[in-house]
């Protein structure tokens, strides 16, 4: 099987249930989105981090194909049985937040990106989700969305923050504070 198609070449994509969508579509552009922002993820995975976030950040990928696939569909069209997400998902993102949290100095003023190639890794897919969740709202108000889809990305933004600051602890950056000129 060839990995093209040429069906494509007009501008238009097919949705899992057949329908055909221009590729500039916002349901393109939400999934589209979630894929990105599961590569930065992947490099991430990638830098030399504690083994347990390495496998939490595996099971995000494997949560943000779930999302992908949901998004991917035509949600008046599909009878393909695709992956559901489930309480226990955000749950997850929850309770691994809490965890690192216990181990961080409290909060007192808004940090800028950086102090570590990895941990602007984990603000530029921070950022990244952000926007997967203006283009999921977006999309909704048009369209079906699973409610569990919107509640994920937003916590996962969540999560992304408190893995930096964890990772900066864990890889002695600085978290430099940002000042605000008055």
């Amino acid at each position: 099987m060839k990995i093209y198609t040429k069906k494509g070449d007009s501008g238009t994509t097919q949705l899992i249930g057949g329908t055909r969508v221009s590729k500039g579509s916002i349901r393109i552009e939400s999934y589209g989105t979630i894929d990105e922002l599961n590569s930065y993820i992947g490099l991430i995975r990638d830098q030399d981090i504690n083994e347990k976030y390495k496998l939490q950040l595996i099971e995000i990928q494997d949560r943000l194909f779930t999302i992908g696939s949901s998004l991917a569909s035509d949600p008046e069209k599909s009878s393909m049985k695709i992956p559901d997400l489930h309480e226990e998902d955000i749950q997850f993102l929850e309770d691994n937040m809490d965890e690192m949290d216990l181990e961080l100095p409290e909060m007192k003023f808004f940090v800028l990106p950086g102090g570590h190639t990895t941990v602007s890794y984990c603000h530029i897919a921070r950022c990244v989700c952000r926007r997967a969740e203006r283009i999921i709202v977006t999309l909704q108000e048009h369209d079906f969305v699973a409610e569990l889809v919107f509640k994920y990305v937003n916590r996962l933004s969540d999560y992304l923050f408190v893995l930096s600051r964890k990772l900066s602890q864990d890889l002695n950056a600085i978290e430099q504070p940002w000042k605000p000129r008055m």
